[in-house]
């Protein structure tokens, strides 16, 4: 009797291992399979087509010329893109499991489709209009999209360090023109904040010669002296420099994303490669289990 037990007591531990070892193959199996689909070619390509049909959609429901029928045809089609968004999104939680929130662009993704999901009805209408926010997916979904916004943030402390300096040469030109300017010229130069909005429309070129310069200039001749150093320190060198810092820090921002795709790349080999050897030893400890139970 003793033995019996002892032999079920055995049996349930192997069946219980047996089970594991079958929810752990099918989850790493199912997976695997989600991983494939998330990253291949097509399934990218065609998020980006139901992104650029969903922003249609979503225009042509502002038309008040449209009928209720077209209204409600729009309504189904724009609830089945949602649902595709969903779809996808949770097929990368199955994918990448823990590891989709630690990339900001999926928390992005979640973000926008969860913002989707609440009912746009009573106090919360407004929501309906920020539907339209799915289309800011594009961004992640083109590469090269993703590339000019990376590129844009890495470029925000130099961008700061730019407009600090271009806001220095603002409040000297101000005071410089206050000083120069002013009481002929009050209406465009009768105190600081006057002078720096005069001096931002002359940088921006906005009717700066007809408009301000040559008038200034019949009642100061050497005022031009002035205002073209101004010009080419702020409009060329100041305005080229932030273009020169955003295309520095797209760059770098190219070199590190293929950087990350190399690396990934290396990590998945890696990882199909232990997932191979896990197979084999798990084929391996079956056939040991097998033989066990027939003896």
């Amino acid at each position: 009797m003793e033995l019996f037990c002892l032999s079920l007591g055995v049996f349930s531990r192997l069946d219980k291992v047996l089970v594991n070892n079958l929810l752990e193959k099918s989850m790493q199996s199912l997976q695997m399979k989600a991983e494939q689909l998330v990253e291949a070619s097509w399934f990218g390509k065609f998020i980006i087509y139901v992104i650029l049909f969903n922003a249609l959609i979503l225009g042509l429901q502002t038309s008040k010329s449209i009928d209720s029928e077209t209204i409600a045809l729009l309504d189904w089609f724009d609830r089945i893109c949602l649902s595709i968004f969903v779809i996808e999104i949770g097929l990368k939680l199955v994918a990448y499991r823990g590891q989709f929130f630690k990339n900001g662009w999926n928390n992005f993704d979640f973000l926008i489709v969860a913002v989707s999901l609440i009912p746009a009805s009573g106090d919360l209408a407004v929501l309906r209009a920020l539907r339209i926010l799915r289309l800011l997916r594009l961004v992640n979904a083109v590469p090269s999209m993703r590339r000019v916004v990376s590129g844009m943030l890495h470029s925000i402390p130099g961008v700061f360090s730019v407009g600090g300096l271009l806001a220095i040469l603002f409040y000297i030109g101000a005071v410089m023109s206050t000083s120069l300017f002013g009481d002929k010229f009050p209406e465009w130069f009768g105190d600081i904040a006057k002078s720096m909005y005069t001096l931002f429309q002359i940088m921006t070129f906005e009717s700066w010669s007809m408009g301000i310069v040559r008038p200034v200039m019949e009642v100061y001749p050497y005022s031009w002296l002035f205002f073209i150093p101004f010009i080419v320190l702020t409009s060329f060198t100041v305005l080229n420099l932030f273009i020169g810092i955003i295309i520095d820090a797209m760059n770098e921002a190219k070199e590190e994303e293929t950087h990350a795709q190399a690396h990934e790349q290396s990590n998945y080999e890696n990882i199909n490669q232990m997932r191979t050897q896990m197979e084999q030893l798990q084929a391996k400890l079956d056939k040991i289990l097998e033989n066990q139970n027939r003896s």
